[in-house]
C-alpha cells in the first residue's frame, strides 16, 4: 500500500520535535506540503530543512507560542487568510503534570486554552476550505488518559477529554463533506516529554531514570516505549484515501497498555 499525499497541504502542530516532528516528516515523505508550527523558529527552520522535497513540495513553517492563546489567535487568523490546509494535525505539547488537588483555576483556564481553543479555532479556520473542496482531514493527538485517567495528569485527562468529545460532534457534521475526524489516543512514546514525566516519577520514587523507565516498559505489553515514527505512519494512514470511511472515532496506540474496551 502506497500513501499518496502529493499536492495535499498538511498543517502540524509541534512539529519540531517528538510525535509533531515524527508526524511532519511522514507526511512530507508521502508527498505533502508542509507548514511546521511550533514556537521556537531557529528549530523551526532545522526541521523545515529535513522535510523531503523529492516530489516538488512547498514547505513552510509559522513560529507560534500555543501558550499564548490571543497571540495564537492573531497569527493563525493571518495565517488562514492567506493559505489553505487539507490535512490539519492539532497537536500542542501537554499542560504541566499535578493532580486534581494541586491545581487551580487559572490552571485549568490556561490548559482549556492550550489543549481545546487551540484545536477549536485552528480547525474552525481550516474548515472552509475542506467543505468547499469536499475533503478534508483533521487529526487530533490526545491521549489515552481520556479512556483511563493518570491522577497525576489531570489537566490533560480533563482537557484531552473535552477535545476528542468536541471531535466526536464535529465528525457527524462534516462527514457529509468527505472530511474524518479522528482523535488518536497516545500511550507512552520516547519523547522529551515522556523523559521529562520519568524524570519526575524517579524524583518521587528515589530511584534512577533508568529504573522508572524500566518499571514503565514492564507495564506495556509490548515491553517498550513507542517510536515516534510509529505515530507518523498512523497520521499518514488517516490522512490518505485509505482511511476515507474512519472517521469519529479514538484510535489507540499505545503497544497494549490500556486495559479497558
Amino acid at each position: 500500500m502506497y500513501i499518496h499525499l502529493q499536492h495535499k497541504k498538511a498543517f502540524v502542530g509541534g512539529a519540531t520535535s517528538g510525535l509533531g516532528k515524527a508526524i511532519a516528516m511522514q507526511l512530507a515523505a508521502a508527498g505533502a506540503s508542509v507548514t511546521l508550527v511550533s514556537r521556537n523558529e531557529e528549530k523551526l527552520r532545522d526541521t523545515l530543512a529535513q522535510l523531503a522535497v523529492d516530489l516538488d513540495q512547498k514547505h513552510d513553517y509559522l513560529a507560534v507560542d500555543f501558550t499564548d492563546f490571543m497571540g495564537y489567535k492573531s497569527k493563525i487568523d493571518n495565517y488562514f487568510n492567506e493559505h489553505i490546509v487539507d490535512i490539519l494535525v492539532n497537536n500542542t505539547n501537554g499542560p504541566a503534570a499535578g493532580t486534581a488537588l494541586e491545581k487551580n483555576s487559572e490552571d485549568y483556564r490556561q490548559a482549556f486554552d492550550l489543549l481545546f481553543q487551540s484545536a477549536s479555532l485552528t480547525t474552525s479556520l481550516a474548515l472552509p476550505h475542506m467543505q468547499r473542496q469536499q475533503w478534508g482531514r483533521i487529526i487530533n493527538l490526545a491521549s489515552r488518559t481520556v479512556q483511563e485517567p493518570v491522577d497525576n495528569l489531570v489537566l490533560s485527562n480533563a482537557m484531552r477529554s473535552a477535545v476528542t468529545a468536541w471531535a466526536k460532534s464535529l465528525a457527524g457534521q462534516v462527514a457529509k463533506d468527505n472530511i474524518t475526524v479522528n482523535n488518536i489516543l497516545t500511550g507512552n512514546f520516547f519523547t522529551e516529554r515522556l523523559k521529562s514525566l520519568i524524570e519526575g516519577q524517579a524524583t518521587q520514587k528515589h530511584i534512577s531514570f533508568e529504573d522508572a523507565l524500566k518499571q514503565m516498559e514492564q507495564q506495556i505489553p509490548a515491553g517498550r516505549t513507542g517510536r515516534p515514527e510509529e505515530m507518523g505512519y498512523l497520521v499518514a494512514f488517516l490522512a490518505s484515501e485509505y482511511a476515507a470511511y474512519i472517521t469519529g472515532t479514538n484510535i489507540t496506540i499505545d503497544g497494549g497498555l490500556m486495559r479497558s474496551l
